[in-house]
């Protein structure tokens, strides 16, 4: 197994408002976070920095998160801790009112293979050379989408596209999706939009399913959205299992 993340502030912005990790605890569990912070005042950068900072030292101190009914109790707890500390760095410092996070996660164990999230950041998993999608984003346009005010086209190039339904430090309670995943896939993958507004899945997936090493496969996604333009932060994580 193999696993390796990278986050680049993009060509825009002057800095970068992303966080990503990869952690493991003692019993060999793996936990993989990306979150995309919002907010001026360099509010975005922390807001991302905290959750996933606490996220991180929580599951690293955690023996096992024990079964699946209780890894799913598990990271919503921590999830809604991290949530609690923003909203407080809120209260306590008024000049970075607004400010919050997107979180994407995903808990690998011998037994299941669970993703959380709460925003628009993705998390993917890859099968027979195909990346599919897993999480849903809580974007305005995709509740326009799901009613049929909008087509999947028209939702692509909206102009409030980035506008959040949902976001980690926004309420003092806030719901994060879990999502059960079949532990039989090739690799997970997790990046903010910042890269899929960039690059289709297909462009993923082709780089995914390259020869280069997982590194240089991360590197070449940064690039190759770059290239088209960078218009925000992305970050990118990426696990591969070994070959059946």
């Amino acid at each position: 197994m193999e696993y390796s993340y990278l986050t680049d502030p993009g060509k825009v912005r002057d800095h970068n408002e992303d966080s990503v990790t990869i952690v493991k605890n003692n019993s060999g569990e793996i936990l993989m976070v990306v979150a995309d912070g919002m907010g001026g005042h360099k509010g975005g950068e922390i807001a991302s920095s905290i959750a996933v900072g606490s996220i991180g030292k929580r599951f690293m101190a955690t023996g096992s998160v024990g079964n699946k009914e209780d890894a799913i109790a598990f990271i919503k707890e921590i999830v809604s801790e991290a949530n609690i500390l923003l909203y407080k760095y809120t209260t306590d410092n008024p000049e970075s009112m607004g400010m919050g996070t997107t979180i994407v996660l995903a808990l690998l164990t011998k037994d299941f293979l669970l993703f959380g999230n709460i925003g628009d950041s993705s998390g993917f998993v890859m099968k027979d050379e195909k990346l599919y999608k897993i999480t849903t984003d809580h974007t305005l346009v995709n509740l326009l989408v799901k009613s049929g005010e909008l087509t999947i086209e028209e939702a692509k190039n909206h102009p409030r596209k980035n506008v959040l339904m949902r976001a980690l430090g926004a309420n003092m309670n806030v719901e994060m999706d879990v999502f059960d995943v079949e532990t039989d896939v090739d690799g997970i993958f997790l990046c903010s939009d910042g890269l899929t507004n960039m690059l289709e899945t297909e462009q993923i997936e082709k780089v995914l399913n390259s020869e280069l090493s997982i590194d240089e496969k991360l590197q070449k996604l940064i690039l190759k959205s770059n290239n088209r333009g960078g218009t925000d932060n992305m970050s990118v994580a990426y696990l591969k299992k070994e070959a059946k």
